[in-house]
C-alpha cells in the first residue's frame, strides 16, 4: 500500500495542473492562444500506425510490422496516446499501453515520448494518467519491462526491482 499512498499523496509538486489531465483534456487550461501549441492525452485506439513508427522511429527503437502493432494496440487492455496540438493540427508525441488480465494484473508496455518533449514531466503525467486508469478498474498488480537506461525513471513513479524476489522468466524461439 505505501507504493499507492506514494504515487496519488498531494506531496509531489513535479506535476501541476498543466501536466495532469484526462482523456482529451488539454494539458495546458491557462493558454489562450491558438498559435500557442497545447498537450492532450487520449484513449482511442484508432491511431495512424505510421505516425506512431515515426515516434518510435524518433527514440531510436526498431521497426516492428505495423499489422502486429495494430493488433497489439486492438488487443490491449488500455491505449494511451499524448498530442502536441496547434491550431487544428496535432502531432503524436507519446505513447503507452497495457495489457491485463482484467481482474488483478497489467502490464504496461511501449512507453515512448518524443524526444523533443522528454525532461517535462510528461511522461510521468502520462504514466500517471494509465496507472490512474488501471487502478480504476481495480487493477492491483501493474508490472512493466524497462530498458536499463530508463529504470531510474520508471523508480521514480514507485516502481522496484524484483518485488518479494520474484524473477521473471522468458522464452524466446530459437
Amino acid at each position: 500500500m505505501v507504493f499507492w499512498k506514494k504515487l496519488f499523496s498531494n506531496s509531489d509538486t513535479a506535476i501541476t495542473s498543466e501536466t495532469t489531465g484526462v482523456s482529451g483534456e488539454i494539458l495546458n487550461p491557462n493558454s489562450q492562444s491558438i498559435a500557442q501549441p497545447q498537450i492532450s492525452f487520449s484513449t482511442e485506439r484508432d491511431l495512424d500506425i505510421y505516425e506512431l513508427e515515426e515516434l518510435c522511429d524518433r527514440v531510436g527503437w526498431a521497426r516492428r510490422p505495423v499489422r502486429k502493432v495494430k493488433k497489439a494496440i486492438n488487443h490491449s487492455f488500455l491505449v494511451v496516446s499524448m498530442w502536441e496540438v496547434q491550431g487544428k493540427k496535432r502531432r503524436l508525441i507519446g505513447f503507452a499501453r497495457a495489457t491485463s488480465d482484467h481482474a488483478f494484473n497489467a502490464t504496461i508496455w511501449d512507453v515512448v515520448v518524443d524526444p523533443n518533449f522528454q525532461g517535462r514531466g510528461l511522461g510521468k503525467a502520462m504514466m500517471k494518467y494509465m496507472i490512474s486508469q488501471l487502478r480504476s478498474e481495480d487493477i492491483s498488480n501493474i508490472t512493466l519491462f524497462a530498458d536499463p537506461q530508463v529504470v531510474t525513471f520508471y523508480q521514480r513513479l514507485g516502481f522496484i526491482l524484483d518485488p518479494e524476489g520474484i524473477k521473471g522468466m522468458f522464452w524466446y524461439p530459437d
